[in-house]
Protein backbone atom coordinates (compact mmCIF):
# COMPACT_ATOMS: atom_id res chain seq x y z
CA UNK A 1 0.00 0.00 0.00
CA UNK A 2 0.97 3.56 -1.02
CA UNK A 3 1.39 5.90 2.52
CA UNK A 4 1.90 9.01 0.47
CA UNK A 5 2.29 10.72 -2.97
CA UNK A 6 5.39 11.80 -4.61
CA UNK A 7 5.07 16.01 -4.40
CA UNK A 8 2.71 18.11 -6.26
CA UNK A 9 4.63 20.70 -8.01
CA UNK A 10 2.90 24.15 -6.84
CA UNK A 11 3.44 27.79 -7.28
CA UNK A 12 5.94 26.72 -10.42
CA UNK A 13 9.27 25.44 -8.78
CA UNK A 14 8.17 25.38 -5.55
CA UNK A 15 7.79 21.39 -4.12
CA UNK A 16 5.19 20.80 -1.56
CA UNK A 17 4.91 17.29 -0.03
CA UNK A 18 1.19 16.97 0.38
CA UNK A 19 1.87 13.09 2.52
CA UNK A 20 -1.45 12.18 1.05
CA UNK A 21 -2.74 8.74 1.96
CA UNK A 22 -5.90 7.84 -0.45
CA UNK A 23 -4.57 9.30 -3.35
CA UNK A 24 -1.37 9.15 -5.54
CA UNK A 25 -0.49 12.03 -7.34
CA UNK A 26 1.78 12.76 -10.40
CA UNK A 27 1.94 15.50 -13.14
CA UNK A 28 3.23 16.23 -16.32
CA UNK A 29 2.59 18.79 -18.71
CA UNK A 30 0.59 20.46 -17.00
CA UNK A 31 -1.77 17.72 -16.53
CA UNK A 32 -2.33 16.21 -12.44
CA UNK A 33 -3.42 13.32 -12.55
CA UNK A 34 -4.36 12.07 -8.99
CA UNK A 35 -5.21 8.05 -8.97
CA UNK A 36 -7.95 6.93 -5.74
CA UNK A 37 -5.79 4.19 -4.60
CA UNK A 38 -8.15 3.51 -0.50
CA UNK A 39 -8.91 0.12 -0.85
CA UNK A 40 -10.90 -1.97 -0.07
CA UNK A 41 -13.36 -0.18 -2.28
CA UNK A 42 -12.54 3.89 -2.49
CA UNK A 43 -14.78 4.46 0.53
CA UNK A 44 -15.54 8.39 0.77
CA UNK A 45 -14.08 8.38 4.11
CA UNK A 46 -12.94 11.32 7.03
CA UNK A 47 -9.08 10.32 4.95
CA UNK A 48 -10.14 11.00 1.69
CA UNK A 49 -11.69 13.75 2.52
CA UNK A 50 -8.66 14.93 4.39
CA UNK A 51 -6.47 14.26 1.71
CA UNK A 52 -9.35 15.90 -0.76
CA UNK A 53 -8.95 19.26 1.50
CA UNK A 54 -5.09 19.20 1.05
CA UNK A 55 -5.52 18.42 -2.49
CA UNK A 56 -7.51 20.92 -3.76
CA UNK A 57 -4.97 23.78 -1.62
CA UNK A 58 -2.09 22.73 -3.45
CA UNK A 59 -3.79 22.97 -6.83
CA UNK A 60 -5.62 26.27 -6.25
CA UNK A 61 -2.05 28.09 -6.16
CA UNK A 62 -0.75 26.15 -9.03
CA UNK A 63 0.28 28.72 -11.91
CA UNK A 64 1.08 26.23 -14.01
CA UNK A 65 -1.65 23.38 -13.76
CA UNK A 66 -3.95 23.10 -16.70
CA UNK A 67 -5.89 20.15 -16.20
CA UNK A 68 -6.70 17.66 -13.16
CA UNK A 69 -7.81 14.13 -13.75
CA UNK A 70 -9.37 12.15 -11.05
CA UNK A 71 -9.09 8.19 -12.38
CA UNK A 72 -9.10 4.81 -9.69
CA UNK A 73 -6.61 2.31 -9.00
CA UNK A 74 -9.68 -0.22 -8.34
CA UNK A 75 -10.64 -2.02 -10.96
CA UNK A 76 -14.14 -2.29 -9.97
CA UNK A 77 -14.61 1.01 -7.63
CA UNK A 78 -14.17 4.84 -8.33
CA UNK A 79 -16.12 5.84 -5.38
CA UNK A 80 -17.81 3.77 -3.92
CA UNK A 81 -19.98 6.16 -1.67
CA UNK A 82 -19.37 8.13 1.58
CA UNK A 83 -19.00 6.61 4.84
CA UNK A 84 -22.33 5.50 6.50
CA UNK A 85 -20.29 5.41 9.87
CA UNK A 86 -19.20 9.00 9.22
CA UNK A 87 -22.52 10.52 8.32
CA UNK A 88 -24.21 8.52 11.39
CA UNK A 89 -21.63 10.65 13.41
CA UNK A 90 -22.62 14.00 12.06
CA UNK A 91 -25.23 16.34 14.42
CA UNK A 92 -28.26 14.44 15.16
CA UNK A 93 -30.83 16.98 16.56
CA UNK A 94 -32.52 19.81 15.06
CA UNK A 95 -30.34 22.06 13.36
CA UNK A 96 -30.65 26.26 13.03
CA UNK A 97 -31.66 27.30 9.20
CA UNK A 98 -28.44 27.19 7.31
CA UNK A 99 -27.02 29.90 6.46
CA UNK A 100 -23.44 28.54 5.18
CA UNK A 101 -22.46 25.57 3.31
CA UNK A 102 -21.01 22.80 5.73
CA UNK A 103 -18.01 21.01 5.22
CA UNK A 104 -18.45 18.48 2.84
CA UNK A 105 -20.47 20.98 0.64
CA UNK A 106 -17.84 23.03 0.99
CA UNK A 107 -15.06 21.39 -0.05
CA UNK A 108 -16.76 20.34 -2.99
CA UNK A 109 -17.72 23.73 -4.18
CA UNK A 110 -13.97 24.71 -4.21
CA UNK A 111 -12.85 21.75 -5.95
CA UNK A 112 -15.50 22.65 -8.50
CA UNK A 113 -14.31 26.21 -8.91
CA UNK A 114 -10.37 25.34 -8.98
CA UNK A 115 -8.69 27.60 -12.09
CA UNK A 116 -7.98 24.31 -13.79
CA UNK A 117 -10.17 22.32 -15.90
CA UNK A 118 -11.27 19.12 -14.14
CA UNK A 119 -11.89 15.53 -15.13
CA UNK A 120 -13.31 12.57 -13.77
CA UNK A 121 -12.33 9.06 -15.16
CA UNK A 122 -14.40 7.00 -13.97
CA UNK A 123 -14.06 2.71 -14.75
CA UNK A 124 -16.30 1.24 -11.93
CA UNK A 125 -18.80 2.42 -9.37
CA UNK A 126 -19.54 5.64 -8.42
CA UNK A 127 -22.32 6.03 -6.15
CA UNK A 128 -23.77 8.43 -3.46
CA UNK A 129 -20.59 10.38 -2.32
CA UNK A 130 -19.05 9.04 -5.31
CA UNK A 131 -21.36 10.32 -7.61
CA UNK A 132 -21.67 13.67 -6.18
CA UNK A 133 -17.70 14.04 -5.79
CA UNK A 134 -17.74 13.22 -10.03
CA UNK A 135 -20.57 15.79 -10.88
CA UNK A 136 -18.37 18.70 -8.86
CA UNK A 137 -15.92 18.53 -11.92
CA UNK A 138 -15.63 19.62 -14.66
CA UNK A 139 -16.43 16.74 -16.85
CA UNK A 140 -17.48 13.38 -16.59
CA UNK A 141 -16.02 10.71 -18.83
CA UNK A 142 -16.74 6.70 -18.04
CA UNK A 143 -16.53 3.03 -19.34
CA UNK A 144 -19.49 1.35 -20.96
CA UNK A 145 -19.17 -1.01 -17.53
CA UNK A 146 -19.73 1.59 -14.89
CA UNK A 147 -22.26 2.25 -12.54
CA UNK A 148 -24.06 5.17 -10.86
CA UNK A 149 -26.23 5.33 -7.99
CA UNK A 150 -27.71 7.62 -5.23
CA UNK A 151 -29.00 5.40 -3.31
CA UNK A 152 -29.12 7.66 0.02
CA UNK A 153 -33.19 7.98 -0.31
CA UNK A 154 -33.55 3.95 0.55
CA UNK A 155 -31.72 4.46 4.19
CA UNK A 156 -34.10 7.18 5.02
CA UNK A 157 -31.20 10.61 4.01
CA UNK A 158 -31.12 12.40 0.81
CA UNK A 159 -27.91 13.09 -1.34
CA UNK A 160 -26.46 15.22 1.00
CA UNK A 161 -23.18 16.45 -1.19
CA UNK A 162 -24.68 18.56 -3.49
CA UNK A 163 -26.60 15.35 -5.61
CA UNK A 164 -30.07 16.86 -5.71
CA UNK A 165 -28.53 20.43 -7.61
CA UNK A 166 -26.17 19.04 -9.54
CA UNK A 167 -28.40 16.28 -11.18
CA UNK A 168 -31.47 18.77 -11.01
CA UNK A 169 -29.72 21.35 -13.18
CA UNK A 170 -27.52 18.76 -15.74
CA UNK A 171 -30.26 15.86 -16.43
CA UNK A 172 -33.48 18.12 -15.25
CA UNK A 173 -35.96 17.78 -12.48
CA UNK A 174 -37.65 14.37 -13.48
CA UNK A 175 -34.74 12.66 -13.90
CA UNK A 176 -33.04 14.04 -10.90
CA UNK A 177 -36.24 12.65 -9.25
CA UNK A 178 -36.05 9.45 -10.87
CA UNK A 179 -32.28 8.71 -10.09
CA UNK A 180 -32.35 10.24 -6.04
CA UNK A 181 -36.03 8.68 -5.02
CA UNK A 182 -35.60 5.12 -7.48
CA UNK A 183 -31.80 4.82 -6.13
CA UNK A 184 -31.70 2.72 -8.84
CA UNK A 185 -28.07 1.83 -10.42
CA UNK A 186 -27.60 3.17 -14.04
CA UNK A 187 -25.42 2.11 -16.16
CA UNK A 188 -22.92 4.20 -18.30
CA UNK A 189 -25.40 4.68 -21.81
CA UNK A 190 -28.44 5.89 -19.43
CA UNK A 191 -26.39 8.39 -17.73
CA UNK A 192 -24.68 9.93 -20.28
CA UNK A 193 -28.00 9.97 -21.89
CA UNK A 194 -29.18 11.64 -18.79
CA UNK A 195 -25.98 14.21 -18.89
CA UNK A 196 -24.93 12.66 -15.83
CA UNK A 197 -21.92 12.44 -17.29
CA UNK A 198 -20.17 13.64 -20.78
CA UNK A 199 -20.37 10.00 -22.62
CA UNK A 200 -19.89 6.61 -22.24
CA UNK A 201 -16.76 5.31 -23.76
CA UNK A 202 -15.75 1.29 -24.55
CA UNK A 203 -13.76 0.47 -22.03
CA UNK A 204 -10.21 0.24 -23.69
CA UNK A 205 -11.56 3.71 -25.17
CA UNK A 206 -11.89 5.62 -22.03
CA UNK A 207 -7.73 5.80 -20.60
CA UNK A 208 -6.33 6.88 -24.38
CA UNK A 209 -9.81 9.31 -24.52
CA UNK A 210 -9.08 11.17 -21.88
CA UNK A 211 -5.34 11.40 -21.64
CA UNK A 212 -5.79 13.04 -25.72
CA UNK A 213 -8.18 15.28 -24.21
CA UNK A 214 -6.25 16.07 -20.96
CA UNK A 215 -3.32 16.97 -23.04
CA UNK A 216 -4.62 19.14 -25.90
CA UNK A 217 -6.63 21.18 -23.36
CA UNK A 218 -2.97 21.29 -21.49
CA UNK A 219 -0.91 22.05 -24.73
CA UNK A 220 -3.33 25.71 -24.34
CA UNK A 221 -1.85 29.15 -22.42
CA UNK A 222 -3.11 28.31 -19.16
CA UNK A 223 -4.21 32.15 -18.59
CA UNK A 224 -7.10 31.45 -21.53
CA UNK A 225 -7.92 28.03 -20.36
CA UNK A 226 -8.69 29.18 -17.12
CA UNK A 227 -10.50 32.25 -18.07
CA UNK A 228 -12.80 30.12 -20.49
CA UNK A 229 -13.82 28.09 -17.26
CA UNK A 230 -14.73 31.26 -15.85
CA UNK A 231 -16.77 32.62 -18.65
CA UNK A 232 -18.70 29.20 -18.96
CA UNK A 233 -19.76 29.10 -15.45
CA UNK A 234 -20.85 32.69 -15.48
CA UNK A 235 -23.50 31.81 -17.89
CA UNK A 236 -25.62 29.71 -14.83
CA UNK A 237 -26.91 30.65 -11.40
CA UNK A 238 -25.12 29.94 -8.17
CA UNK A 239 -25.38 26.35 -6.33
CA UNK A 240 -25.29 28.20 -2.76
CA UNK A 241 -29.05 28.93 -2.42
CA UNK A 242 -29.61 25.05 -3.32
CA UNK A 243 -26.99 23.46 -1.45
CA UNK A 244 -28.37 25.42 1.70
CA UNK A 245 -31.95 24.22 0.68
CA UNK A 246 -30.45 20.19 0.37
CA UNK A 247 -28.30 21.27 4.16
CA UNK A 248 -31.67 21.77 5.15
CA UNK A 249 -33.56 19.31 3.85
CA UNK A 250 -30.71 16.52 5.08
CA UNK A 251 -30.90 18.07 8.92
CA UNK A 252 -34.25 17.17 9.12
CA UNK A 253 -33.20 13.20 7.96
CA UNK A 254 -30.79 13.24 10.63
CA UNK A 255 -33.56 13.26 13.40
CA UNK A 256 -35.09 10.37 12.67
CA UNK A 257 -34.72 8.30 15.14
CA UNK A 258 -35.34 5.03 13.02
CA UNK A 259 -31.93 5.90 11.36
CA UNK A 260 -29.87 4.22 13.26
CA UNK A 261 -31.17 0.87 12.98
CA UNK A 262 -31.71 1.40 9.08
CA UNK A 263 -28.05 2.05 9.17
CA UNK A 264 -26.76 -1.11 10.94
CA UNK A 265 -29.55 -3.20 9.13
CA UNK A 266 -27.57 -2.44 5.59
CA UNK A 267 -23.95 -2.16 7.62
CA UNK A 268 -25.22 -6.13 9.08
CA UNK A 269 -26.50 -6.78 5.09
CA UNK A 270 -23.34 -6.09 3.68
CA UNK A 271 -23.04 -2.44 2.90
CA UNK A 272 -19.27 -1.22 2.90
CA UNK A 273 -17.89 -4.63 1.99
CA UNK A 274 -16.53 -5.21 -1.24
CA UNK A 275 -19.33 -8.13 -1.94
CA UNK A 276 -21.97 -6.07 -0.44
CA UNK A 277 -21.36 -3.17 -2.28
CA UNK A 278 -20.66 -4.77 -5.89
CA UNK A 279 -24.75 -5.39 -5.65
CA UNK A 280 -25.48 -2.62 -3.76
CA UNK A 281 -29.06 -2.47 -4.45
CA UNK A 282 -29.88 -6.60 -3.24
CA UNK A 283 -27.60 -5.96 -0.28
CA UNK A 284 -30.03 -2.48 0.81
CA UNK A 285 -33.02 -4.79 -0.38
CA UNK A 286 -31.77 -7.56 1.81
CA UNK A 287 -31.26 -4.28 4.82
CA UNK A 288 -35.08 -3.28 4.09
CA UNK A 289 -36.44 -6.65 4.83
CA UNK A 290 -34.03 -7.47 7.97
CA UNK A 291 -35.73 -4.05 9.32
CA UNK A 292 -38.92 -4.86 8.59
CA UNK A 293 -40.08 -1.55 6.47
CA UNK A 294 -40.81 -3.56 3.07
Amino acid sequence: RRQSSPDLRVCNALAVDLELTTLHVTDASGVATVTIDHSPMNLLDAAMMIDLVNLEAALRIDDDMRVVVFRSDDPEFFIAHADLELIRGLPRTSQPEPTELGFFHALLERIRTLPQLTIAEIDGIARGGGSEFALSLDLRFASERSTFAQPEVALGIIPGGGGTQRLGRFAGRARALEIALGCDDFDAATAAQYGWINRALPTAALRPFVDRLAERVASYPPHAVRAAKRAVDAAAGSFGPGLLAEQREWDTTMTDPSLDTRFDAALAAGAQTRAGELNLDATLRTATLRNGDA
